[in-house]
């Protein structure tokens, strides 16, 4: 089973599209370790008459930790020399919070951020199953333990305990899984079901061995079936865990069920032969490879990954795996002198995880630092000062798409450059993906502005603010900020692929705004949003629009067609800014890789324009309600080229928001499009 599971997410991660549902190979190992641990600690509770929290904790020290350590160790040092230096030091946070497990709750908490929507993988995202399994064991043998002491070998305060939990925590999982897709993913306490199932097929595993052979091997083998069909049928954008898990979850402990008695003719037939039993053997360190060579030796090779190659460093981790296995993990498991005293297992895992420890909090110290040239212009004081700033800035463009090394002089830097958002993000006054109201008036520019403008859209609006604020503190407008992630201003509904399910807080939201907008009669209302097709259209049903562009990109200018006609009035004046170009990578991650030759990571103008058909709909839409329309396309590219960094200015934080720096040079050039 071991080996259907770790091969299951293996050719996952690899990106074989089959087999895109492997991820529910962890579930599997959920219900293997749930089953396994109790039989453990009911032994010895049937042998002792109690249970030993020293020994127990002191032998999953001895198991685990030695192969995870080197593992964190060497994925720490290898992001240190070749990852890019943008994310070195959220890496090694990963591995402090890996060493302690607990960087499943950190991941469940960046998945909500809408920023980190499109960032890369960690590459030690994988213990986060890790951190689950943990946690659900720092409480269940203390619970066996009190069961010891209260009702001595009686099963049935067990029984029932566990039982509760799978109701609780499946419940609280579909739950969940409806509301916030990550936190359910990664939360122990939406997992802590799967494992319960597992301890309850050890509980019951007296009884099920009496099982007819017939029945117990259809079991196995209807079990087997579940667990493979989930991972051909589900794919990312499945809601899961919720009800989706019982399919892998119940399959396993079937599989487990049946196999109690041992039946000939069960699916043992297969599971029991060699190539499985081995890649069970290595199934732990194959797991805790497999993940970081794939993230991080196409960096080192420098090349994108694909199919072929990641399967080749699949198996290039099997390899390390049985050389992890031999050398490290199962010598420390069976050293002698640690097993004779669980204090000694028990220092000997504190050990690992502060060496682990240490050596990440040195890496955060002393993080790898960027290749730098010579000085660039300073582009904000030459156009801030120049007679015709759209020209200046266009022939900076022109000169920054052959740039050779990265300016010395680069602002924001680049390193710090994923945090260089809009002051007012940091009164929360952007909303993220769960948020429907603001905390405040949120009010900028002149608070006591006798004109009112809004500025209104998702966080392609949000980027303007730096812009927007200094314009409006200029000219002594009132400048309400409404802003919420992936929320549109186009009045569409639309799927969440990060909360794998109808956004159904953004038309709550921009409902309140619009009515809002409608009411104070602005002076000036600035929309922009993201011209990409992120997040799918909802027909009326609720489903996920598939159809062609040409059926789609309509419903989209009805969506803005609603949203200007409820902005409108006699006294409101409509800008509309299109949205900006998109790099097609993350470009200080980009820049950060090849920092001696930061012209690789200049974008084709002719990509950089996120569905120019569809835009071509929208300002028909715009100019029938007599709205402007600001095309910043020209303050970014040349006819044929996106340049990351123009002069001494990094253009974009990420893969598609512009950095402030570089909006706030842009003040000269916005202002002239707006209304006075």
């Amino acid at each position: 089973m071991r080996a259907v599971a770790v091969t299951l997410v293996v050719l996952s991660h690899a990106g074989i599209g089959a087999l895109e549902g492997g991820y529910v190979g962890v579930d599997v190992f959920f219900v293997i370790s749930g089953f396994l641990i109790t039989t453990l600690l009911l032994k010895e509770l049937t042998r002792t008459g109690r249970v030993s929290l020293a020994t127990f904790y002191a032998r999953r020290a001895t198991r685990l930790l030695p192969a995870s350590t080197v593992v964190l160790l060497v994925t720490v040092i290898a992001s240190w020399l070749w990852i890019p230096a943008t994310r070195f030091k959220s890496i090694a946070a990963d591995a402090i919070y890996a060493t302690f497990y607990g960087i499943n709750w950190r991941l469940a908490n960046e998945g909500v951020q809408y920023m980190n929507a499109d960032a890369e993988p960690s590459p030690l995202q994988h213990f986060w199953s890790l951190a689950v399994e943990e946690q659900f064991y720092l409480v269940w043998p203390l619970l066996l333990l009190i069961f010891a002491l209260l009702w001595g070998q009686r099963r049935a305060p067990v029984v029932i305990t566990l039982v509760l939990v799978v109701a609780v925590s499946l419940t609280v999982s579909v739950l969940q899984t409806a509301s916030s897709a990550p936190w359910a993913y990664f939360g122990a306490h939406t997992r802590a079901w799967e494992l319960a199932v597992g301890a309850l097929i050890a509980v019951a595993a007296v009884r099920l061995a009496a099982l007819p052979r017939t029945v117990a091997a259809g079991l196995t083998w209807g079990g087997l079936a579940a667990v493979v069909v989930s991972a051909f049928l589900y794919t990312e954008e499945t809601a899961f865990p919720g009800y989706a898990a019982m399919l892998p979850v119940l399959g396993s402990a079937a599989i487990i069920a049946g196999g109690t008695s041992a039946p000939r003719g069960g699916a043992v037939a297969i599971l029991g032969t060699w190539p499985f039993q081995q890649i069970g053997k290595y199934s732990y360190s194959w797991y805790l490879w497999h993940w970081p060579v794939l993230m991080i030796v196409p960096h080192m090779l420098d090349t994108e990954p694909n199919v072929p190659l990641n399967l080749g460093l699949a198996a290039g981790a099997l390899l390390l795996a049985i050389g992890s296995y031999h050398l490290v993990e199962n010598p420390a498991r069976n050293q002698a002198w640690v097993k004779a005293r669980a204090r000694r297992g028990l220092a000997a895992g504190l050990a690992l995880s502060s060496l682990a420890a240490l050596v990440a909090q040195a890496g955060i110290m002393n993080p790898p630092q960027l290749a730098k040239g010579a000085p660039a212009v300073d582009t904000a004081r030459i156009v801030a000062t120049s007679g015709g700033p759209e020209a200046e800035l266009q022939r900076i463009i022109a000169a920054s798409v052959g740039t050779g090394e990265l300016p010395v002089n680069i602002t924001p830097k680049v390193e710090t450059a994923r945090r260089d958002k809009p002051d007012y993000y940091a009164v929360n006054c952007h909303l993220e993906y769960l948020e429907t109201v603001a905390p405040g008036p949120c009010a900028f520019g002149d608070p006591a502005g006798r004109r009112t403008v809004y500025l209104f859209g998702d966080s392609h609006a949000a980027h303007w603010f730096p812009a927007m604020d200094a314009i409006a503190r200029q000219r002594g407008w009132k400048l309400m900020v409404r802003t919420k992630s992936a929320c549109h201003a186009a009045s569409v509904r639309t799927f969440s692929t990060a909360l794998k399910r109808a956004y159904t807080e953004c038309p709550v939201w921009r409902e309140q705004v619009l009515a809002e907008i409608k009411q104070a009669k602005p002076y000036l209302v600035v929309v922009s949003s993201s011209g990409n097709d992120g997040n799918p259209l909802l027909n009326d049903a609720g489903n996920r629009l598939t159809a062609p562009a040409a059926t789609v990109d309509p419903l989209w200018a009805a969506g803005w067609d609603t949203t200007f006609r409820a902005v409108k009035g006699p006294k409101t004046t409509l800008v509309q800014i299109r949205d900006t170009p998109w790099p097609g990578h993350d470009a200080p991650e980009c820049i950060a890789e090849h920092s001696r030759r930061i012209s690789r990571c200049v974008a084709p103008a002719a990509e950089s324009v996120a569905l120019p058909a569809r835009q071509v709909l929208v300002d028909r839409t715009a100019r029938t309600h007599g709205v402007r329309v600001v095309d910043p396309v020209p303050w970014f590219c040349t006819e044929d080229s996106c340049p990351a960094v123009v002069g001494n200015i990094l253009v974009w934080r990420d893969d598609d928001h512009i950095t402030t720096k570089y909006a706030s040079m842009l003040i000269p050039l916005l202002s002239a499009r707006l209304p006075r």
